[in-house]
């Protein structure tokens, strides 16, 4: 024993430099365990009851069940006579919305990130996130432009400059946020600071992109941009409403409350839905024309000849529903067969968007992203099915629906120089002589 006491007694120390990167090691090691420890261990906040005060009272006597079902249906009800009120008052006023909700959305998913690692007081993290929106928002919108303002861009020279190196001039504002995260980097926080930049840009990819195809959808024309909308609405709603009163089988684990009773009814109201709000505002040319601006009058116009899209037709009933119904034809619109395909979509897939939001959710321990709506959470609830919706949307129009502009094409045409417009007129008269629909010069002599 006294042997062994010696031994250990004139043992080295390990030396300075793997005590350093133990340590190293460790603050390191401990910096990503106590992440995960405290948002795992972190007891879910208690949600204060945020509804008004006049309905609190105006619903003591009933159930919070029953409180909960009327607390919901009246702001939903709000809600949509607030949606109303926006598409009357137009195009600019939807884009400015559209712009108002993408800054709530990011600053709700932001703000959940802060409040998860704001104990470790991580440098520059909100001012870079914000700087890298201001960024993304630059890009999009500055692209939007050039491709919906063409005219109005070329007319005023700063536009014109800046639209012709926006590329360059986007990039490198990105360089400048990039840089500035490279040189915010603290030793015992790498990790943590690497986990919040790509919550940063996952959150960027999530709602700029998204937002950014919505105002697109709403240049094609408002039917694109409110049917979509109100379908992804509805099936929020009635599956809430099938779900509440005839729920029994549970659909999700992600969303307990969710039913397959919820989940079918809403689907086939979606879809009836869908064609009933499809045929009516296929009538009128202020929700099926292109949203464009007119360079006379400096302001947005929805004025248009109707596609044949937006046009009535008659369409043959297949032999087994003839039998049911005793119809051989039915006239309705093409733009409600695609309809179908939107409402379909808004029922079956849309909720997976809110799917992925409860399981979100559920990782951070929270009930909402906010508690912006009494009743029904953040903006991010209301609107995580809608973004998906979107990107349908704007993958369903340009595989299907769109075609070449010619009023765009007619604009970057009367750019060009004099030389380049000779050009493509003679190559486009040559095209047109060859095709038979112009005779030449010498046929006619």
């Amino acid at each position: 024993m006294t042997e062994l006491r010696q031994r250990v007694a004139h043992e080295p120390d390990a030396p300075p430099e793997d005590k350093e990167s133990e340590s190293e090691a460790k603050v390191d090691g401990e910096t990503a365990s106590d992440s995960e420890s405290r948002t795992e261990s972190a007891p879910p906040p208690v949600s204060a009851d945020d509804t008004p005060e006049v309905l609190n009272r105006a619903l003591s006597n009933l159930s919070s069940r029953w409180k909960n079902w009327w607390v919901r249906g009246i702001l939903t009800l709000a809600m949509i006579a607030f949606f109303f009120i926006i598409i009357y008052l137009g195009p600019m006023v939807l884009m400015i919305i559209v712009m108002c909700v993408q800054i709530k959305c990011f600053h709700e998913i932001i703000t959940i990130g802060y409040n998860v690692y704001h104990s470790y007081d991580l440098p520059w993290f909100r001012t870079l996130s914000w700087y890298f929106l201001l960024c993304v928002n630059y890009f999009f919108y500055g692209e939007t432009v050039t491709d919906y303002f063409f005219t109005l861009v070329q007319r005023e020279e700063p536009l014109r400059i800046l639209s012709k190196y926006h590329r360059f001039i986007s990039f490198t504002l990105y360089l400048i946020g990039f840089c500035m995260f490279v040189l915010s980097l603290v030793k015992k926080h790498y990790r943590l600071q690497f986990y919040m930049f790509g919550w940063t840009h996952v959150t960027l990819l999530i709602v700029v992109t998204q937002s950014h195809l919505v105002i697109h959808n709403l240049f094609e024309g408002m039917i694109w941009f409110i049917v979509p909308i109100s379908c992804v609405i509805c099936n929020d709603i009635m599956a809430y409403m099938f779900g509440f009163f005839f729920g029994r089988t549970p659909l999700i684990k992600l969303s307990p409350k969710k039913t397959w009773e919820g989940f079918i009814g809403g689907f086939f109201a979606t879809v009836v839905f869908g064609l009933l709000l499809s045929y009516v505002m296929s009538g009128y040319r202020c929700f099926v024309c292109p949203v464009e601006y007119n360079n006379d009058t400096n302001s947005f116009t929805v004025d248009c000849e109707p596609s044949d899209l937006f046009r009535l037709q008659e369409y043959n009933i297949p032999g087994v529903i003839q039998s049911v119904i005793g119809w051989k034809t039915v006239r309705m619109y093409p733009f409600q067969i695609h309809s179908i395909a939107l409402s379909t979509f808004a029922s079956l897939i849309g909720p997976f968007g809110g799917f992925f939001a409860s399981g979100f959710k559920r990782a951070f321990k929270i009930k909402d992203f906010a508690n912006t709506i009494p009743g029904h959470g953040g903006i991010m609830d209301r609107f995580d099915c809608q973004y998906l919706m979107a990107t349908f949307v704007n993958v369903y129009i340009a595989s299907f629906i769109r075609g070449p502009n010619p009023s765009k094409l007619i604009q970057q045409f009367l750019t060009l120089r004099p030389d380049q417009q000779l050009h493509i007129f003679n190559t486009l008269q040559s095209h047109l002589i060859d095709k038979g629909m112009l005779t030449s010069a010498t046929e006619d002599e």
